[in-house]
């Protein structure tokens, strides 16, 4: 069976590309004038998930800006928690008395989706969008304190757009454990579950969460919300079906060739075992990216080629990492270091020498 690899799609990584700089969001001329007041609440010094809260609201924009949104959107998810929500107490601005002051600051449609993502049930929302509970339009009923509130087509698809967003930046095996089976959280007490509280455990990427967001994507070809907004460019512009079953397998087995429990002395094993997860699951990018490493090390440069073109194509998609051992802008770079390689650029013969390995002109 063939390894489903994706074609390198060079406007879709001319997007991602800016967004390596550290500073891109300073420059962004929608963002960058409300940058500074986001700062000033120290969103740099409070902890989430696999880093600090700026690292989750950057992170949440920069997929929303290689994903093409519109201003409202993109500054909903710069935004998305800041005046709390049920998942995070990090109440940044009072919904109380402030938010006269941020809807002067992003403008009326913008703090209004702000407003509404943060006060609403999260929970009900993936869980009735999971389920094909919109209406006809499009719409979709929640309930809070006893009463409906109606979404409309537009705000579902924003919701739905950053859901995704919101979830492949933060999701990881800790969070596996802590909201295991999310949407349908069960709460158990830390006292007979506390080793899945020891943050960050082990690392491993999460085993169901791209599933979930898999999901959330569908639902946007609902025809009241198809074309309300850019198509986010994963699973093949959202027309792709990946199962809980496939992602799980997947993530398996990638752990197994990273945690070195497949001989890598001799590299078939280890490569055939990559090649698997890449067919359970052809939608993030990290194993692919190790299995160009694996067929550049057994003299496979035209494999390795593939593969590497494939895996810059999907961190490019995805504007952040699915394995959250490092940052999004280090498995970029690790990619084009091996797509170099395998398009007849050196790769050491010496182990040592990987140390000194550098991009030499632009992949």
């Amino acid at each position: 069976m063939p390894i489903p690899f994706q074609t390198f799609d060079p406007d879709l990584f001319a997007r991602a590309q800016p967004l390596l700089d550290d500073e891109w969001l300073a420059r962004d001329p929608e963002l960058a004038p409300v940058l500074p007041t986001v700062l000033a609440r120290n969103v740099g010094q409070d902890w989430h998930k696999a880093g600090t809260f700026r690292h989750h609201l950057v992170g949440v924009t920069r997929s929303l800006t290689v994903w093409q949104q519109p201003r409202d959107v993109r500054l909903l998810g710069l935004l998305h928690s800041v005046y709390g929500n049920a998942f995070v107490d990090l109440v940044k601005f009072d919904p109380a008395s402030e938010r006269t002051r941020l809807r002067e600051l992003v403008g009326e449609s913008a703090e209004h989706l702000v407003y509404l993502f943060c006060t609403q049930s999260r929970t009900q929302f993936v869980q009735k969008v999971l389920g094909q509970g919109m209406e006809e339009d499009g719409s979709l009923l929640l309930d809070k304190d006893g009463t409906q509130h109606r979404l409309t087509p537009y705000e579902v698809a924003a919701f739905t757009i950053v859901s995704m967003a919101d979830t492949i930046e933060q999701w990881f095996s800790w969070q596996d454990d802590i909201y295991s089976r999310f949407p349908h959280v069960q709460h158990r007490p830390q006292a007979v579950h506390w080793a899945a509280s020891l943050w960050p455990g082990p690392m491993r990427p999460t085993g169901r969460m791209v599933h979930q967001i898999n999901g959330l994507s569908k639902a946007l070809k609902h025809p009241g919300l198809k074309d309300l907004l850019p198509t986010p460019p994963v699973f093949g512009h959202c027309n792709h079906h990946l199962s809980a079953a496939n992602e799980a397998a997947a993530a398996s087995l990638y752990w197994s060739v990273i945690q070195q429990d497949q001989p890598l002395v001799d590299l078939d094993v280890a490569t055939g075992v990559l090649e698997s997860a890449v067919r359970h699951n052809p939608w993030v990018g990290e194993p692919q990216m190790v299995l160009a490493q694996l067929y550049l090390s057994a003299g496979r440069h035209d494999d390795a080629k593939q593969a590497a073109s494939s895996a810059l194509h999907l961190f490019s998609a995805w504007g952040n990492s699915w394995d959250k051992r490092v940052q999004w802008d280090a498995w970029v770079a690790w990619t084009r270091i091996l797509l170099q390689a395998a398009e007849g650029g050196p790769w050491p013969e010496r182990l040592d020498k990987l140390n000194n390995v550098a991009l030499r002109g632009a992949h």
